[in-house]
């Protein structure tokens, strides 16, 4: 009896001292992180004003360009309502450069206007610098090396060198073109007309 009661004594003494030694653990744990944050204290503050900082300014950026592209839609709309509006086209070269370039793009294929159009085949967007600049020479009636209209160009070509009776250059054109491209079958008939003619 006298023994069993040790062993008890004896785990109940062991068992103490485990507890004793997991709270011994987590205070260290507790004094090295209180530790560790007092020396890096600038640093996580820092660091933590950084993300916060980081998140708002991208939350603002982001409402601030859905502001400027609502204003540039507005705008476009007015334009397309009353395009003599000045201040419409004011706010959607300020707003959306790319959008502006594009509405001038339009109205000066619409108007005919080759000035308009020869001014946009210098723009730093190569999409509207190149059907500005063929669009002025369709209008110019002089063909013009473009890579959106290339087939169209080659097309035109061929036709103006049919039209001067240069045959060969014409071939040459038409052979450029893709048989798979939408002006394929016009090609081919083309092909097949100036073989006949030559």
């Amino acid at each position: 009896m006298l023994q069993e009661s040790y062993v008890s004594i004896k785990d109940d003494v062991n068992y103490v001292k485990k507890e004793l030694s997991g709270d011994e653990k987590v205070l260290e744990s507790a004094f090295k992180i209180e530790t560790l944050y007092k020396k890096h204290k600038l640093k996580i503050w820092g660091a933590a004003i950084a993300v916060i900082l980081f998140f708002a300014g991208t939350t603002a950026m982001d409402a601030m360009h859905e502001a400027k592209l609502v204003k540039a839609n507005e705008a476009f709309l007015t334009l397309q309502a009353n395009s003599e509006d000045a201040n419409a086209l004011k706010v959607l070269k300020e707003e959306n450069p790319a959008l502006f370039e594009l509405y001038n793009y339009a109205t000066a294929v619409k108007k005919q206007d080759i000035a308009a159009l020869e001014t946009l085949s210098k723009s730093s967007n190569g999409v509207i610098a190149d059907a500005s600049g063929y669009s002025a020479g369709v209008l110019k009636k002089k063909p013009v090396d473009s890579k959106l209209y290339r087939e169209m160009a080659l097309f035109e070509e061929a036709y103006v060198a049919i039209g001067t009776g240069d045959i060969k250059t014409a071939k040459d054109k038409l052979e450029l073109i893709d048989e798979r491209s939408p002006l394929g079958v016009i090609t081919s008939f083309l092909k097949h007309s100036t073989i006949k003619v030559n």
